[in-house]
């Protein structure tokens, strides 16, 4: 029986959002928004738990495998490892339209993971940028981050540098970028979105309190994703899911195995019409 003081998962006030036009041309202007208070406090409560025991699992296999000391507070694939983060899929479907917007049509979760920056900085502090292919006039991926702590400049927010994704194609040096980065600060629950070729920098956490996050990112179904969600969830879990969690979570655009999977009618098809 289910715990009756958890809350119903979609029992929660609708985000402020950007209109569409406003999203699109800051997007495209500055590369990066952030909507506040995009999640209510209860769920942020909830995800935080969920983050520090997928962490246990993540830790123990980081070390097993000899790479803990560039993983450190990193976590990884999160779907699967804790309730709120299959839910938060759910949570997006305000965004979707904006998101839709930004890509031309739809898209697919690519990856979800987290971070928990402690005091000092981590490997993401060094400036980057989430895609590899350099492709401002035909968006591949679309980064978000769940604020699961307040950011702020002295917990380590994360830097900006508003408009690279137009103006720089190569790497700017690390003066260039503290000269103009901007830190993405806001209240726990606040969202996140920038586009993927910005460059960009977690900050330094100078306090004495942890500063967690999680981190999903989408990107047209045709691109390949870092995790096959579908595959870690299965194929007999698609029907309890929402329309908006087997969209996102790629149960549409999958490769076939089978002659059987291919030979299939378009409503049944692995790769569904209509995802570009």
């Amino acid at each position: 029986m289910p715990d009756a003081t958890l809350p119903e998962p979609h029992a929660h006030p609708a985000p402020s959002l950007p209109d569409s036009d406003s999203f699109a041309r800051t997007l495209g202007e500055r590369g990066w928004i952030v909507i506040e208070r995009f999640v209510e406090d209860a769920f942020v409560v909830r995800m935080r738990e969920d983050l520090e025991r997928a962490y246990v699992t993540c830790r123990r296999l980081q070390i097993a495998n000899g790479i803990a000391p560039d993983t450190e507070g990193t976590l990884h694939h999160l779907i699967g490892q804790g309730d709120t983060f299959l839910e938060f899929i759910d949570r997006l479907a305000p965004v979707v339209p904006l998101f839709e917007r930004h890509f031309g049509g739809k898209f697919v979760l690519n990856s979800f993971g987290g971070n928990i920056l402690r005091r000092g900085a981590s490997y993401a502090s060094a400036v980057h940028r989430d895609v590899r292919t350099y492709s401002p006039q035909l968006p591949l991926l679309l980064n978000t981050l769940l604020m699961l702590d307040d950011f702020t400049r002295e917990n380590g927010a994360t830097r900006m540098l508003a408009g690279s994704h137009r103006s720089c194609p190569t790497k700017p040096d690390d003066v260039t970028f503290a000269a103009g980065a901007e830190a993405a600060t806001g209240p726990s629950g606040s969202l996140l979105v920038f586009d993927s070729n910005l460059w960009h920098a977690a900050g330094v956490n100078t306090t004495g309190s942890a500063r967690r996050s999680v981190t999903p990112m989408f990107c047209r179904p045709f691109v390949k994703p870092q995790f096959d969600y579908p595959r870690v969830l299965g194929q007999a879990r698609m029907e309890s899911l929402s329309e908006t969690q087997r969209q996102i979570l790629g149960y549409y655009a999958r490769i076939p195995a089978t002659l059987d999977e291919w030979y299939q009618p378009p409503e049944r098809r692995m790769y569904r019409p209509g995802q570009g």
